[in-house]
C-alpha cells in the first residue's frame, strides 16, 4: 500500500497514471481515505491497529495529501473520473468547504467526510482531558519543552486545552508523535466521533 500511496503522489505531481491503476487492481485497493496531512494519518493509523484492524488488508488507502486545498486534484484521480474507488476523508471545519467543493466536482460528494470541530488534536485533547495530555507530554520527554512554553506571556488567558493543542504545533514532527501517541492512550471504544465514524465507515 505504500507504494500505491507513492504512485499516487506521483500521479498527482503530473506523472503517469499506469503504476497507481495497475497497484490498486493488485491489491485491491477499494477505499480511499483523504487526510489533510500526516499527523492525521499517524492518528488513523494508529486507532485501526489498536482496533486489530489491517487497513491496507482491507483494500483501504490512507492517503495524506498534502493539504486541504489538494482534495480536488485527488478526489480526481482516485474517485469516479479516475480510478472508480470510494472515497471518504477527515478535515478541519474550516477545511470542510475544500472537501465538499473537490468531492462534488469528482462525482463523489455523496461519499461521507467527517469533520472535527477544530482540528483532530483538538478532539484527541478533548477526549483524554488536559491533564492527561500534559501527563503524556511528560511521559514522552517533553516536560520542560512544555513548561518553557506554557510560561510564555502569549499562552496567559488561553484554556489548558488551547495551549495545548498550540503547543503540539510548535515544533516540526510533534503533531505527528502525538497523532499517535493521544490514540495509544485513549480506550479505542471512547475515540473521538469524527475519527471513530471515519474508521466504522470503512
Amino acid at each position: 500500500m505504500a507504494a500505491f500511496r507513492e504512485a499516487v503522489g506521483a500521479w498527482a505531481r503530473g506523472g503517469a497514471e499506469e503504476s497507481a491503476r495497475d497497484l490498486a487492481g493488485r491489491l485491491g485497493v477499494r477505499v480511499a481515505v483523504l487526510l489533510e496531512g500526516p499527523s492525521d494519518l499517524a492518528a488513523v493509523d494508529a486507532l485501526a491497529a489498536r482496533r486489530g484492524r489491517d487497513l491496507a488488508a482491507e483494500g483501504v488507502c490512507v492517503l495524506s495529501m498534502g493539504g486541504a486545498m489538494n482534495v480536488g486534484r485527488f478526489a480526481r484521480l482516485l474517485g469516479p473520473p479516475g480510478l472508480g474507488l470510494r472515497l471518504t476523508g477527515l478535515c478541519d471545519e474550516r477545511e470542510r468547504p475544500y472537501y465538499t467543493r473537490g468531492l462534488e466536482r469528482a462525482g463523489a460528494a455523496q461519499h461521507g467526510v467527517f469533520v472535527c470541530a477544530a482540528d483532530l488534536e483538538d478532539e484527541l485533547i478533548r477526549a483524554l482531558g488536559p491533564a492527561r495530555v500534559a501527563e503524556l507530554a511528560r511521559a514522552e520527554g517533553d516536560e520542560r519543552a512544555l513548561r518553557t512554553f506554557l510560561n510564555q506571556p502569549a499562552q496567559r488567558g488561553r484554556t489548558a486545552q488551547q495551549q495545548l493543542r498550540r503547543f503540539l504545533g510548535t515544533t516540526s514532527g510533534r503533531k505527528i508523535h502525538y497523532g499517535r501517541v493521544l490514540v495509544e492512550a485513549l480506550d479505542p471504544d471512547r475515540a473521538p466521533a469524527p475519527l471513530d465514524g471515519l474508521l466504522a465507515g470503512v
